[in-house]
């Protein structure tokens, strides 16, 4: 089992580089730098390239509506050559709250973006001439939306690799189908174990039947939260699992258009997940917080005993996670670094 983490995005580049080096000594395999509405995340990247050497680095996610899929192609290219091939492009939709918001650009058709978007990368690597007629995209620019003088181009780089790997962060059935179609890895969102297939597995069913041979099995990239402590201290940590499952349940969208809602619903807590999101949209986050089940934030998380924290790896393992992108539960760099240590035992 692969083991990955997601670096802090908003604070100093140096003290992050710092503790990537020391986690990847300490066995972690593949890095991700999120970007939010923070810093951007390629100057990151580009950074922790020269401060690592073995560790795969991904962008968790780059969104996809605010660089042409060309530039996204260019840049993944361009951290692949940096870092000597440990390079993952990471893309997802982000949501309007973001895409609106702050960049002031229209949120629309994910789904044919995303199919878009990665054609277009995989030409741009293989160093093709750019030639794409799309529904969201035309290259190179069609005379009677320009100046007429656009021409197919080609990558002058040749970059390390023409394949270079691309994750999807999908929830919604459709996103999920075009992921396990398409892409190279998919990251899901509160990944439970046992019920993954109720939310999950005729849309991955699905993609897989459509999917290209070459493109390899499906990384599947799980994100529990880790603590390795004495059954006692178990509820202590939940407390900290809980808000933001309160958050996403209750609170990222309206009623009746809350994807991470539906997820809870699929998972079977339909009535729970109704009183999370009415208590949370009512202003009650505390209360919103209080109706997590217990159960929820445990089955998707990694927190207990070594020996119990093995047996969930196996759970996550079985139910088709191949990479388990932690969230280490410690109070500073030092701390997260154990815990990865010890966490690299058990897998």
């Amino acid at each position: 089992m692969r083991i990955g983490m997601a670096l802090n995005y908003s604070g100093g580049f140096a003290e992050t580089a710092a503790e990537a080096a020391d986690l990847e000594r300490a066995g972690l395999d593949i890095a991700f730098v999120p970007e939010a509405y923070s810093f951007d995340a390629v100057s990151q990247l580009g950074f922790l390239a020269a401060k690592t050497s073995t560790m795969e680095l991904a962008s968790g996610i780059l969104q996809l509506y605010t660089r042409t899929p060309t530039l996204t192609a260019m840049t993944a290219a361009g951290l692949d050559f940096v870092s000597d091939g440990r390079f993952t492009l990471g893309l997802g939709a982000s949501g309007p709250q973001v895409v609106e918001g702050f960049h002031g650009v229209k949120y629309d058709a994910p789904l044919a973006r995303t199919r878009e978007i990665i054609e277009i990368c995989r030409k741009v690597w293989r160093r093709e001439k750019l030639v794409h007629e799309g529904r969201k995209y035309q290259i190179p620019l069609p005379a009677d939306q320009g100046t007429g003088l656009g021409k197919p181009l080609k990558l002058i780089n040749h970059p390390v690799r023409e394949n270079i790997p691309i994750m999807l962060a999908a929830l919604g059935p459709k996103n999920v189908e075009l992921a396990a179609e398409i892409a190279d890895g998919w990251q899901p969102i509160f990944f439970h174990p046992e019920k993954a297939h109720l939310a999950w597995g005729e849309p991955l069913a699905a993609g897989r039947a459509k999917r290209d041979p070459s493109l390899g099995d499906l990384d599947v990239l799980a994100s529990p939260a880790l603590a390795i402590c004495e059954e006692s201290e178990v509820p202590g940590y939940l407390e900290f699992v809980k808000p933001h499952l309160a958050l996403y349940i209750g609170g990222m969208g309206a009623r009746g258009k809350n994807f991470y809602n539906e997820l809870a619903c699929r998972y079977g807590y339909e009535a729970e997940a109704k009183i999370i999101q009415d208590l949370y949209l009512d202003g009650k986050k505390d209360e919103a917080t209080a109706a997590v089940p217990d159960e929820l934030a445990r089955s998707i998380s990694l927190i207990g005993p070594e020996s119990y924290v093995a047996e969930r790896v196996e759970a996550f393992r079985e139910a088709g996670a191949t990479t388990l992108t932690v969230i280490p539960m410690a109070m500073d760099a030092p701390g997260r670094v154990a815990l990865v240590e010890k966490f690299r035992e058990l897998c």
